[in-house]
């Protein structure tokens, strides 16, 4: 397999930490002119055959696979893009703008018989595999409690009118499409999708800079706290008529958990040697083109589809536009 990593940033650059663990052949990378230098240094610590800052030049190449870690407003653009000439994508969440856009690619993907797989990662993790199956051990679920606060250093800047795109509604920005998402799916991936939400977010400068989303199931309700306005330690807890399920962290970083049961009974689960976080998702996305797994495809979209719709339903609700939807 061939695959080509548009963009130089710090997902990016997290990728190239493992990516030659996997089955790839070989390594491309697209970035601007004004980051080829930053390009060339990656191409040459991690063995990259080739650096491009034409897209157009890398499509035309025999790149199989590309993985897009480019801001939120441009996945749409190059990922049609790469649909449109037969490749293979794997997009960094949240995966559109909006739900029109995904249903658009999923739509393009199909017809040109390629995957459309948006990168959460933390549907592949061992602890969150084994978390699902451990849910039955605290009887029905009553209260969903997810935490993923990070103060983020853009953030000083966007105070002071450096509004970069993390933090600009032009551009798809805001702690629900940024951070909260993770939270989303950690939730769609144990218990489907919701009846509603409604998102209730702290808003300067038209975006949200923290907020939190309830999601309710009818039976429990599920909180999602996401920050970027402000720090805390993330601690989450699914709580269970018989006990509580509880762990430090995004759901993103899970490697252990804790199982407390009313009657006293603790039980730890823990991954003594966790690989790299993300190396879990991109193993499975291999296998899925390579063996043509549709199964195991259509099971993510769902989840992919119903993020993105939730989402642009709780931000609009909220008052929250991205640029040309008002």
């Amino acid at each position: 397999m061939k695959l080509g990593i548009l963009g130089t940033g710090m997902i990016a650059k997290e990728v190239l930490q493992f990516v030659n663990q996997l089955e790839i052949e070989s390594i491309y990378i697209l970035s601007t002119q004004k980051s080829i230098e930053k390009a060339k240094e990656l191409a040459e610590k991690y063995n990259i055959s080739k650096c491009f800052t034409d897209y157009n030049d890398m499509l035309a190449s025999d790149v199989e696979v590309l993985y897009i870690a480019l801001p939120n407003h441009l996945h749409y653009e190059f990922t049609k893009k790469a649909l449109e000439n037969g490749k293979h994508v794997i997009l960094e969440k949240p995966s559109t703008s909006n739900f029109a856009q995904l249903d658009e690619l999923i739509t393009l993907a199909k017809n040109n018989n390629v995957y459309l797989l948006e990168a959460v990662n933390l549907y592949h993790l061992p602890a969150y595999k084994a978390l699902k199956n451990d849910l039955d051990k605290i009887g029905k679920i009553k209260i969903v409690s997810l935490n993923y606060s990070q103060y983020s250093s853009r953030y000083n800047a966007f105070k002071q009118g450096n509004i970069l795109p993390v933090f600009d509604y032009k551009k798809s920005g805001g702690a629900l499409m940024d951070i909260n998402v993770y939270n989303i799916h950690a939730s769609l991936g144990l218990f489907g999708e919701p009846k509603n939400a409604e998102y209730f977010p702290n808003i300067e400068k038209g975006i949200d800079t923290s907020g939190i989303l309830i999601m309710n199931y009818n039976d429990f309700q599920a909180v999602c706290i996401g920050s970027k306005d402000c720090n805390a330690q993330a601690v989450c807890s699914i709580q269970g008529e018989l006990g509580t399920i509880s762990f430090i962290g995004s759901p993103s970083t899970l490697t252990e958990y804790k199982i407390t049961l009313n009657n006293g009974i603790e039980q730890t689960y823990a991954i003594k040697k966790p690989e790299h976080r993300l190396i879990y998702e991109f193993r499975e996305f291999i296998r899925i083109i390579n063996e043509k797994d549709d199964i195991s495809y259509n099971n993510l979209l769902k989840n992919s589809i119903s993020s993105a719709k939730i989402i642009e339903s709780a931000r609009k609700k909220a008052g929250i536009y991205f640029a040309d939807e008002k």
